[in-house]
């Protein structure tokens, strides 16, 4: 997703990664090398994406987004890409892109399957909308594991909605879910409403961020 952006010229880039490049990323995260294995992914990110495009602006912010510095970091850029693998940091880059006003470009992965869709865009609903609370149990990290090719083609659908909202053009995914299943190679759309008691962008919603505590089950 990222190399897409930064060959397309989008003029300002910023990563919040706090990680280093582990060998089991290496079979679906293309961004990094073997000898790249535990060197800071954000800089590593950085390099590669500045190779392409030189005329890129990359920000790294090797750091855990929380509720004390979301709002500082995602104000500057004009819309917020979603690619964690966490509840936590989904709901939060969600409330802080409400309080912003910004568009927030979702994307999730899981086994076979994909999701895609753009929120809080054009009065369009937001995360909430679709999960106003976070499961109370997910599944094994370890375990539940991701076909490789999987966030390549989700990313490659993120990087499309980006440019389409950046360029405003087309018709960006907003009020809709774009569900991918790998195994049979199939895509499926669903309509998403935006819910006047939703927790997020509702008439009362977020006022303020805070920190969720979840965790894998054991």
């Amino acid at each position: 997703m990222l190399l897409y952006l930064a060959a397309a010229g989008v003029g300002r880039l910023g990563i919040v990664e706090m990680d280093t490049v582990d060998l089991s990323n290496l079979q679906r995260q293309v961004l990094f090398a073997s000898d790249e294995v535990g060197e800071p992914k954000a800089e590593v990110a950085k390099k590669r994406l500045l190779a392409l495009n030189p005329n890129v602006t990359v920000d790294v912010y090797a750091t855990r987004l929380s509720a004390e510095n979301a709002l500082e970091i995602l104000r500057p850029y004009d819309l917020a890409v979603d690619a964690t693998d966490n509840f936590p940091t989904r709901y939060l880059v969600n409330d802080a892109c409400v309080l912003l006003g910004k568009p927030l470009v979702y994307g999730a992965i899981h086994q076979f399957e994909g999701q895609v869709s753009v929120f809080n865009h054009a009065g369009g609903p937001c995360y909430r909308c679709f999960f106003p609370e976070p499961p109370q149990a997910v599944p094994n990290c370890a375990e539940a594991g991701v076909f490789g090719v999987l966030p390549g083609v989700v990313g490659s659908l993120m990087a499309t909605e980006a440019l389409k909202v950046l360029l405003e053009i087309g018709e960006p995914l907003s009020g809709k879910l774009l569900l991918y299943d790998g195994l049979y190679n199939e895509f499926r759309t669903l309509g998403l409403r935006r819910r006047e008691d939703c927790g997020g962008c509702g008439v009362n919603g977020v006022s303020t961020l805070s920190d969720l505590e979840l965790y894998c089950e054991r």
